[in-house]
């Protein structure tokens, strides 16, 4: 009995022994079919047809074939909220999308894909977006939208809500974050497989989509936006961005000036850049090595420097004064001054706006910059948040209200007739009346030409969420949100007002929304002028405009003469009306 039982246990270890061996021999030995690499990484896809491509193609995807890429046939409606920024991400799902056959429509009703680009900056923005879900999904049970329709849900809502957005009774059937457009034909084709939702909201360290060619869905707009950098660094207390978006890093300067001429060449009069941070641009790619980087960032740099001052190639990048940053100054690359430089440069007919800076990075530089070209607009979004030091430290801005009025003295003294605009939060956690009444009296002082007013909204993952209370009740935040309006319409048609009796350059943008009869356009300082339509001029040109009328969002004139930026330059003063000094 008991070499009975050796044998077996014997036989038991040798068996045991066999298995692991095997089991090594399979582990170690690649398998001759199945998925690669890259069936795990963000952005599989393949040539879904002969079409010449802009994009380069990855490897083909290990189970979706070119024909189940393909999407050629379908229509896709764009449903856009937010800012600039989605709207030309927009444009870069459109450019991918047309890359495997899909077709843009204005028509919701023949959309076999319905993709909203989101915001979600604030609450109001979650839940405008959850309404529209639920109309979407209510309307394709009573037949209205096509049964078959596909319901995509992208941008920076699909980022930050992630996995709760698939638990809400199949509302939507794929899910992309800001830094997935890439592989939505992907998300598109699988979910042709399953009932189940697809979803990717990796963020990336490096994507900018600088090998992408927007599509404009609107070839008609004589206005573009060129984005030059995503994502921000700078973590204020009440923002979500740096979470929905990542990390900075800007495009290579060599994409941004190929994106900018082909916009001209479609007839386009005004571009604006964008970024979250778009004045800390700073591109480092250029060249192949260190080496290379260095040679081409110090030829821009040091052309740049010499006509307009400034930091050298190798210099470290400081901080407008009297404001820090948390995280270690950058040096090396080519810098915002050098980018608007070499833009400005490409067509002197064409206006270059951009948007939205932080106050911190405005070295005297680009200032002097825009205060030398006409087509660089004398007009700057200068976000001050609040009007309070105290509530400027808890939001963790970097500065207090005397470096902000500092730094608004300083810009005028560059450009005297700069047009200041601004975004503002009020009800910020804690904020006092006493520290609102500071709010109104920085708006007071400083004389915005456009606000941009918003009550605080708490956001997950922020500071403000794991470190601070929301105490201010709804109310007072609303109170205060129509207290800060009121006082900026009237600051600013005080300021609209100062244009009357002065000649406008307007770029004609299309028909006044009240009238056939009427134009519309901007000024330089991005103000709404309204005027009568002459013949002798049409969409895309830019006139001159005398203004005899004004309230608090628009200016009123008549036409006076068809001209140009540069063989009609008009004094400093008739672009931005009369010269004004910061009140006491």
């Amino acid at each position: 009995m008991l070499g009975l039982s050796t044998r077996l246990l014997r036989r038991c270890h040798v068996t045991r022994l066999s298995e692991r061996v095997s089991l090594r021999a399979a582990v170690s030995t690649r398998p001759p079919v199945g998925p690669g690499l890259e069936f795990f990484l963000a952005n599989p896809r393949a040539s879904a047809s002969a079409r010449p491509s802009r994009i380069t193609p990855p490897a083909p995807h290990a189970y979706l074939t070119s024909e189940a890429l393909d999407g050629t046939g379908q229509k896709v409606y764009f449903d856009v909220y937010g800012c600039q920024m989605n709207v030309n991400d927009t444009e870069v799902i459109h450019s991918v999308l047309h890359e495997y056959g899909y077709q843009a429509t204005s028509n919701r009703l023949e959309a076999d894909v319905w993709l909203l680009v989101t915001c979600s900056i604030r609450e109001g923005a979650d839940d405008k977006i959850w309404k529209k879900l639920r109309h979407i999904q209510v309307q394709k049970k009573t037949r209205k939208y096509r049964e078959h329709l596909k319901v995509g849900l992208l941008g920076c809502m699909a980022e930050r809500l992630k996995e709760r957005l698939l638990d809400h009774d199949h509302l939507v059937d794929l899910v992309a974050g800001p830094d997935a457009y890439r592989d939505l034909p992907r998300l598109l084709a699988s979910t042709a497989y399953s009932r189940e939702s697809a979803i990717n909201v990796i963020l990336s360290m490096e994507e900018t989509y600088a090998d992408v060619t927007p599509m404009r869905l609107n070839q008609d707009q004589v206005t573009g936006f060129v984005s030059i950098q995503r994502g921000c660094d700078n973590m204020c207390s009440y923002c979500i961005v740096p979470f929905t978006r990542g990390r900075e890093r800007s495009r290579p300067v060599a994409t941004i000036l190929h994106e900018v001429r082909i916009l001209i060449e479609q007839g386009v009069k005004e571009i604006t850049l964008l970024g979250q941070n778009v004045n800390s641009y700073r591109d480092t790619s250029q060249g192949k090595s260190k080496s290379e980087r260095e040679t081409v960032a110090s030829k821009i740099c040091l052309e740049s420097v010499a006509m307009f001052g400034g930091l050298g190639p190798s210099e470290v990048t400081g901080t407008s004064s009297g404001f820090r940053s948390i995280y270690k100054a950058k040096s090396g690359g080519v810098r915002f001054a050098d980018l608007l430089h070499q833009v400005s440069e490409i067509d002197p007919e064409v206006r270059i706006r951009f948007t939205s800076p932080h106050p911190k990075d405005f070295p005297d530089q680009v200032l002097h910059l825009i205060a030398e070209r006409d087509n660089l607009c004398s007009q700057i979004h200068l976000p001050a948040q609040c009007g309070s030091s105290r509530i400027l430290s808890e939001m963790r801005r970097g500065y207090t209200r005397e470096a902000y009025l500092a730094l608004v003295d300083h810009v005028r003294g560059i450009i005297p007739n700069v047009a200041l605009s601004s975004d503002m939060i009020v009800g910020f956690c804690g904020e006092t009346d006493e520290e609102f009444q500071e709010t109104l009296s920085l708006v007071e002082q400083v004389k915005f030409h456009k606000i941009f007013n918003f009550p605080y909204s708490l956001r997950e993952k922020t500071h403000a969420h794991r470190k601070l209370v929301d105490d201010v009740p709804l109310e007072v935040k609303k109170a205060r949100h129509l207290a800060l309006d009121a006082l900026h319409r009237k600051e600013a048609e005080v300021l609209n007002r100062k244009f009357i009796g002065t000649e406008q350059t307007v770029l004609i943008e299309g028909n006044s929304k009240r009238s056939d009869q009427d134009y519309q356009g901007r000024n330089d300082a991005n103000v709404k002028v309204i005027f009568g339509k002459d013949e002798s001029v049409q969409v895309g040109n830019y006139c001159k405009v005398r203004i005899s009328n004004a309230n608090g969002q628009v200016i009123k004139g008549s036409f006076v003469a068809k001209t140009n930026l540069s063989g009609h330059p008009l004094s400093s003063s008739q672009r931005l009306g009369k010269p004004m000094a910061l009140s006491s």
